[in-house]
């Protein structure tokens, strides 16, 4: 017997970094849905803009995930304006590219510091909410680089495996404590958006957009999926590549050029997104003179980094 989708109408959703992006697009599909929205972001005054456009049923607060006093606060304030958290969607992430052997180490962190302590710290926030209720559904955004590895993104594939691997020990925890929680991971292909800005293209596969992703997370917390791909096709590639030799399994990648999405990225058209990225941990001392972008973009030879 098919299980009988969740209704969300009425429930309260958190989400991470939500002025832009897949952030913003989760949010409009989950107000359609009937849910409150708190849109949580770094930048105080994108997330207002988006919550004034999105409607009376979004508010917006300022949220820095790195910092425990800011996650609460924001956690408390959205339930103090809207009602017991339901959701939590930890959307909130950086992609920074380039081969690893130039990379520096403020990069390195502040990807660490965004893409895995901040889903860390949500996930505990959240949890001491939902615990006591025996109920509630958590939503960590990872990628498709947190089950093969990208090259040309190696520190940020690494946040996403651990994404991947969070998510699941803390749901075997819940398991063994009979704690009616949910939770789901999802593994976007490469998005139409700032962050996806530029990238290589696989033979094959389409870009998606943020509206796909967050039908997918609409649909996870409907049927409480666990291990979401998007697009879903992408599940039996992974599935092949599991069971086939690697060295099979690598051929096929290469042939369709999946090992060269991030590899090729066009530096130049990232600049933009690049330097924001460099300034999304508030909390992180800059290095003086190093915008985060390696010195060799642009010239000949530079391969993507």
């Amino acid at each position: 017997m098919a299980k009988q989708p969740r209704i969300l109408a009425g429930e309260t959703a958190a989400i991470t970094g939500a002025a832009r992006g897949i952030g913003r697009a989760t949010a409009q599909a989950l107000l359609r849905q009937g849910m409150k929205v708190a849109i949580g972001d770094v930048d105080i005054d994108a997330a207002r803009k988006t919550a004034d456009e999105l409607g009376p049923s979004a508010v917006a607060l300022a949220l820095d995930v790195t910092d425990r006093d800011s996650f609460s606060a924001f956690l408390d304030e959205a339930e103090q304006q809207l009602g017991p958290l339901d959701v939590l969607v930890n959307n909130a992430g950086i992609m920074q590219i380039g081969r690893f052997i130039d990379e520096d180490d403020l990069t390195a962190r502040r990807m660490i510091d965004i893409n895995i302590h901040g889903v860390i710290l949500g996930t505990k926030l959240a949890l001491a909410r939902m615990i006591p209720r025996d109920r509630g559904h958590i939503v960590n955004i990872a990628s498709q680089a947190g089950k093969f590895g990208a090259p040309g993104g190696a520190t940020y594939s690494a946040t996403k495996h651990a994404v991947v691997g969070l998510t699941e020990a803390v749901r075997g925890e819940l398991r063994l404590m009979d704690a009616h929680i949910d939770l789901s991971y999802v593994m976007p292909y490469v998005v139409n958006t700032e962050l996806g800005g530029g990238l290589g293209e696989a033979r094959g596969l389409s870009n998606l957009e943020p509206s796909d992703v967050a039908d997918a997370i609409v649909e996870a917390l409907q049927l409480g999926t666990v291990e979401v791909w998007v697009p879903k096709s992408a599940k039996r590639t992974n599935v092949l590549g599991v069971v086939l030799p690697r060295r099979l399994s690598e051929g096929m990648a290469r042939a369709r050029k999946a090992d060269r999405v991030l590899a090729d990225a066009d530096t130049i058209s990232r600049r933009a997104y690049e330097l924001r990225a460099s300034h999304s941990e508030p909390g992180l001392d800059k290095a003086p003179d190093q915008p985060q972008i390696p010195s060799s973009v642009g010239e000949p030879g530079a391969g993507g980094a």
